[in-house]
Order: C-alpha cells, then structure tokens, then sequence
C-alpha cells in the first residue's frame, strides 16, 4: 500500500508530518511517498521517499496512491483511484473567511478547488467550532474527525523543552533573551498579484528590534505563500524562520507570539504564553479582503496594536498585559483548545485504514 504527503506544496511538515511519523513508527504496512518543493526539500530527511510537487511523477503517485494525506488543498489537475482514502487535516482554526465564505477570490479559484474538496473522505477539525465553520465553508457533507491538530502534539509532548532548547540553540538565542515570533498570515490581493496591492509584512522590523534592545530576537516568520519573497532585514536579532519546517517547533523556542488574523494564535494558545495582535490594517482586512467569522476584538486573547510603537509598549510590558487579559485568554483556550491533550495524532491514525 502507498501513502502520498502533501503538506503547503511541498513542504515536511505540519498535521501530515506528524501522521507520517506515527504511521511509521507503528507498521510497515505503507510505502511513504512525500511530494516535495525543490525549494524545501533540504528539510526532508534523507530516508525520506520524495517527487516532485506539480511533476508529472508526482501526479501519477498521487493518482496510485491508497492514502493521501494533505493539510490543504492538492490544487492540481488529478483523480484518487476507485477505494483510495484522501484525509484531508487541513492548517488552521479559521478566524478569517475562508473558501466558499471569503469575500472575494479570483474568478474560477473557488470552482477549481471545490474539485479536490469534492475527493476528500476525511476532513479533521480542532473542536466543534472549527467543525461547523469548515463544514458550511467548504459544504462539506461528509465526515468530519473531532481530533485537535496532529501538528500540536509536540506542544504537550515531554520533549518540549528538549526541542525548545535545542532550537534556540540553532538560532543563536541566548539563555534569558526574549524570543518575538511574528506570524502575519496573507493578503489576498498581494499573492493573486492585484494591481495596487502594496507588498510587505507591516511590521517595521529593523526599527523594532533596534527599540526593543539586545534582550530580544525576532523571529520572522512569513505565510508559506509568501516564503522567500520579502526583502532580508539585515539586523542581529533579527532571523527570518520562514523556511524551518515546523512552525510548532517554533512556538517552541519563543516566548511571545506576534500576528495578525492568522489561525496560529489558536495554536499558539496551547503553549499559554503571551500573544499580540499586530493589527495595522483591520479595517480593510476585514471589510474588504477576507471578514471574518468572529468579533475579533471581542473574542481576542490579548490587544489588538494598530501601529509599530503601541507593539513595541506592549513588548515591554507583557507582565502587565498578561494579566488584563487573562480571563478571556483562559475562555479562548477552553472554546479552541480543550481538544489540543497531545494525543491527537493517535486518534487520527486510529481512523485510517
């Protein structure tokens, strides 16, 4: 039997990494096909089976394979063959608008992908209201998997703080730094190229980390959309981690979350460390390029930051934040969370067949 891993076109990592590592470790029933970026495949290992994501190798594994596994949509013309199961993890409690519920995308997208929505068997969500939101989203109308996210059993796992110190230690953090993640998720005009639309992450990092001093790193951390295609900022604590693998490895090593609508905020939550919401354009955001399914100034588990100095106060003072917010911190975990015990991927691996 053959399994075939799709995770960010072409990437080893995420929801389907985790089951690939369980499924492995479990039988040898599988022989593991990974579809891998050229640009990324410095990250597989080298026991890892890779082709080419997009080649012409690479469709026809997909369309002999007996399990596919992706955490998002496998946007390539192709076909799953008569009893293979296509589980579909998906990247992300949705915050934002998304597929059938967005409010604008480039015309013939949304049709193109609902042909791949239309072979998945198994969709997994994170908690019942990640469920109901997928469900209506993609109409969905078949099984849905109550699980929390494979990708974030790491964050419960007894080997957090081995992981922790050992990337911090790759990335040059000293003992006692502050490490900011800053996860901005994408701007739909920018990556479907609309003329006008004004390219960049908002945040002024080299200005942020010069204000902050040497008791910080900033770890960047772009959308994989975007990965590669920002200009470098040349700062000594500053590192661009848009090509690790694992963005759980990462929640790992930091101490504090920067983003703006992206669905980490939801994982990042399982860690309970302090979060930022860097917000400098929710108006448009919202109103214009995506909505979303909440209030999010509401719902939010810390501020909501419009411009570079209210982020920078908030940085110095995350003690004090921390504790204003703690309450509807604690209610965010409860609703988004309570499913996140490190044992998902298990449950997951329980249903494949």
């Amino acid at each position: 039997m053959r399994a075939v891993y799709h995770s960010y076109e072409g990437r080893f990592s995420d929801s389907p990494r985790a089951i690939y590592t369980a499924l492995r470790a479990r039988d040898d029933r599988y022989e593991h096909v990974w579809l891998a970026d050229p640009g990324h495949e410095q990250w597989f290992p080298t026991d890892v089976a890779t082709v080419g994501y997009g080649t012409a190798e690479g469709i026809a594994v997909l369309q002999d394979a007996d399990l596919i596994v992706a955490n998002t949509h496998t946007d390539l013309v192709w076909r799953k063959r008569p009893g293979a199961f296509y589980l579909q993890t998906w990247h992300g409690t949705p915050l934002k608008r998304i597929h059938r519920d967005v409010l604008w995308a480039p015309e013939g997208r949304l049709d193109r992908l609902d042909d791949d929505v239309a072979q998945w068997d198994c969709l997994l969500s994170p908690s019942p209201t990640a469920t109901s939101l997928l469900r209506g989203a993609f109409h969905y109308d078949r099984e849905i998997l109550e699980t929390g996210y494979p990708r974030n059993d790491v964050l419960a796992s007894p080997d957090a703080g081995a992981i922790r110190a050992r990337l911090r230690d790759e990335l040059g953090i000293p003992e006692g730094r502050t490490a900011v993640l800053y996860t901005p998720t994408w701007r739909d005009d920018v990556v479907f190229g609309v003329e006008g639309a004004e390219f960049g992450v908002g945040l002024e990092a080299e200005a942020l980390a010069e204000q902050l001093g040497d008791d910080h790193v900033l770890l960047m951390r772009t959308h994989y959309t975007l990965t590669g295609r920002l200009a470098a900022v040349d700062h000594h604590a500053v590192r661009d981690v848009s090509f690790h693998p694992d963005v759980s490895e990462l929640y790992l090593a930091a101490d504090v979350l920067v983003t703006d609508y992206s669905s980490t905020m939801f994982d990042f939550a399982v860690t309970g460390k302090p979060m930022l919401f860097f917000t400098y354009d929710l108006e448009d955001y919202e109103g214009r390029q995506r909505g979303f399914y909440f209030d999010f100034a509401e719902m939010a588990p810390a501020p909501l930051l419009a411009t570079n100095d209210e982020l920078i106060a908030a940085l110095r003072d995350l003690p004090a934040v921390s504790e204003r917010y703690a309450e509807k911190y604690a209610l965010f975990r409860e609703r988004f969370c309570h499913l996140e015990d490190g044992h998902a991927t298990e449950r997951v691996v329980a249903r494949l067949p």
